[in-house]
């Protein structure tokens, strides 16, 4: 056995100490080091892919006492989300490499052994980007509750620390607030697996999922543990830390958190409602479908009023995840499947997004928007990959954006209309409706930063190094290479929802 999946989690785990110390030793090295390693994931990610049919699964099991086992799953829903988080793990660790050395070169310009201090900071970096990957991997790979929340913390205490050490002026307070928002929430989905594994004795998905779980406490499980992903969702209400996180943290740690760690707790909803606790799932649907259709709105029109680049794609990161809510409210396999791939379509407009705005920053000194204008001709790749970007979020094709916006809504109305929920109904909707909101940020960011007129302190403006525009061109294609071809993510997805639900 190759232990693909094995492989592809605890290979960067192990190897983080050896990205802090390639970085002491040149630097740049933990950057090409660390793509190396998830680079080799990724490809361990699609070689599992292969080894199972549409509706089937691959998984490597190991004993684990006294919590069972030890597992790592690989199906057509965590499918995409471990694809998602390789990829652009991979992409954005090549990008990282100029923008952080720029960074932490300004933050010690004038410090005494400025190479030294320069590598090793470099090299702290790579090492807590490879621990929150191998945690994020490990999260939507598990399967048992004890197993996903170790990975869940693993994956979020790197994040913390990437924050508050490597963030801009208010790193420190902003990564304590990301810190408590999002370790609240994490504290009260343990609740919930916890006690479910006491009801099941014991804390493997199969034994959980099959526990005699009297309704009332069925309920309990359920709400808990949606309140606490929610805090993970930035839900409406539960969204305090997003703003000030993704304005402070560097800027691929912003797109890194927006385009597939946030989004994990969309997994965790599907997984532990509709395969562990479909009866109770049942219940909260029209709780879950009106906090979504809230979050999409108001993060859509905060995004409108935004002048600084980086919260304007905060809030559209929140109103984003309202539609991967709504698909989740759906109660339907169409809408599940929906919001998995809006998922997909967000994580990589997303990162697009984040990426160009990096460049931006890097090629201009600001992220005011008052400040901008009229770079298209300056910067023609970044300008077509925020396009491409904004595409996906608007559900345009022919982006993976579209396949998202159409299965989900889909999903969301035959939902309501198999079940003769009026309210529902109403509800999607108000839910489409929406979409023109994300329409009218994008187009607003698009005309304010790339059209119009260029200030004069911005004429002699060059496109940003090839190292910095080549990513960005990678997940513009890739973007729209899923958007044709959605069948790769689709053909293993459909049936498995199907199958939860029928």
């Amino acid at each position: 056995m190759a232990l693909e999946l094995a492989q592809a989690v605890f290979i960067p785990l192990i190897l983080s100490p050896l990205a802090y110390y390639f970085g002491k030793a040149g630097g740049k090295r933990a950057g090409w080091l660390t793509f190396i390693i998830l680079l080799y994931s990724t490809v361990q990610i699609i070689l599992s892919a292969s080894k199972f049919s549409s509706s089937d699964s691959y998984s490597e099991r190991f004993d684990w006492r006294p919590f069972g086992e030890f597992g790592l799953k690989l199906d057509g829903l965590s499918l995409p989300f471990s694809l998602m988080i390789t990829l652009i793990g991979t992409i954005l660790s090549i990008y990282s490499i100029p923008y952080m050395v720029r960074k932490i070169s300004i933050e010690i310009e004038t410090s005494e052994n400025r190479i030294r201090r320069l590598n090793r900071r470099l090299g702290i970096y790579y090492a807590l980007y490879l621990l929150s990957i191998a945690g994020m991997l490990g999260t939507v790979l598990a399967t048992n509750l004890i197993q996903f929340y170790v990975f869940f913390e693993l994956m979020l205490l790197p994040a913390f620390f990437l924050v508050s050490e490597f963030g801009y002026k208010d790193r420190e307070r902003v990564g304590l607030m990301f810190f408590i928002w999002t370790h609240a929430g994490a504290l009260i989905l343990l609740i919930a697996l916890i006690v479910s594994g006491i009801y099941a004795g014991g804390f493997d998905y199969h034994a959980v999922s099959k526990a005699n779980i009297p309704e009332n406490i069925r309920v309990f499980l359920a709400g808990s543990a949606i309140l606490g992903l929610l805090f993970k969702l930035s839900a409406f209400g539960l969204h305090i830390w997003v703003p000030y996180t993704y304005s402070e943290a560097p800027t691929p740690i912003s797109a890194l958190i927006s385009s597939v760690m946030t989004g994990i707790g969309g997994y965790a909803l599907i997984r532990i409602l509709t395969f562990l606790l479909p009866s109770a799932y049942f219940l909260s649907l029209l709780v879950l479908g009106v906090w979504a259709v809230i979050t999409m709105i108001y993060g859509a029109l905060l995004a409108l009023r935004q002048t600084d680049l980086k919260r304007l794609l905060a809030y559209s990161s929140i109103s984003q995840m309202g539609y991967i809510i709504f698909g989740i409210a759906s109660g339907q396999y169409f809408g599940i499947a929906g919001s998995v791939i809006f998922y997909v379509s967000g994580g990589f407009g997303k990162a697009l997004l984040f990426m160009a705005v990096g460049a931006i920053i890097l090629q201009t000194n600001t992220r005011d928007i008052n400040s901008l204008g009229g770079l298209a001709k300056n910067l023609p790749i970044t300008a077509i990959a925020s396009m491409i970007g904004f595409l996906a979020l608007m559900g345009i094709p022919p982006t993976i954006g579209f396949q998202a916006e159409w299965l989900l809504f889909t999903g969301a109305f035959r939902g309501a209309l198999e079940v003769n929920a009026f309210d529902r109904l109403i509800l999607a909707y108000i839910a489409l409706t929406a979409t023109i909101f994300t329409a009218g940020y994008s187009l607003y960011m698009m005309r304010r930063v790339f059209f119009g007129i260029r200030p004069q302190e911005l004429k002699d403006v060059k496109e940003a190094p090839l190292i910095i525009t080549l990513p960005l061109l990678i997940l513009a294609l890739l973007t729209i290479l899923f958007g044709i071809y959605p069948n790769l993510l689709i053909d293993r997805l459909i049936p498995l929802t199907y199958q939860i639900l029928r």
